[in-house]
């Protein structure tokens, strides 16, 4: 049996391992308790309101899917593959342009409005819940860093 040593890169590098795994079981944590939220109350995973939030957010409430797929962090086809489903469900339809066949959009419906609005306030709960003991200026930080991770900004937030 071999004994593989990690090397020893300094203590930066060792912050930045550790902010990573809490990064990630934070993720973990948050997805599974909003899923828990969602589809118990309304039917939807987390990635599923994620889906429709962007949606209701972008401008003209239509996204291409390529737009939609940098939003979420997922490929055009995971996007598809997301997609598919809510639109049997009737909270997503799909809207070409009309200027380009190749470009297609996607959009919600009134129904995916009207459910989007009442997990809006369940996932408000569990944010609530999860911040309560933090402070305002360190939840804004802790956003900013976030989004500046992941590479958002006022065209993609």
């Amino acid at each position: 049996m071999s004994i593989v040593k990690i090397a020893d890169t300094g203590s930066d590098a060792d912050s930045g391992l550790e902010f990573c795994i809490r990064l990630s079981r934070a993720y973990a944590t948050l997805t599974r308790r909003l899923d828990n939220v969602l589809s118990g109350l309304h039917g939807l995973s987390f990635a599923d309101f994620m889906t429709l939030y962007y949606l209701e957010r972008a401008p003209g409430g239509r996204l291409r899917r390529v737009d939609l797929a940098e939003r979420l962090g997922l490929t055009a086809s995971g996007v598809t593959r997301s997609l598919l489903p809510l639109e049997k469900l009737g909270l997503v339809s799909r809207q070409p342009d009309p200027r380009d066949a190749r470009v297609g959009y996607a959009t919600l419906t009134d129904s995916g409005h009207q459910l989007l609005g009442h997990a809006v306030i369940s996932v408000r709960m569990v944010a609530k819940d999860v911040t309560e003991l933090v402070l305002t200026e360190q939840i804004e930080a802790t956003s900013a860093l976030l989004g500046r991770l992941a590479g958002m900004n006022s065209s993609n937030s």
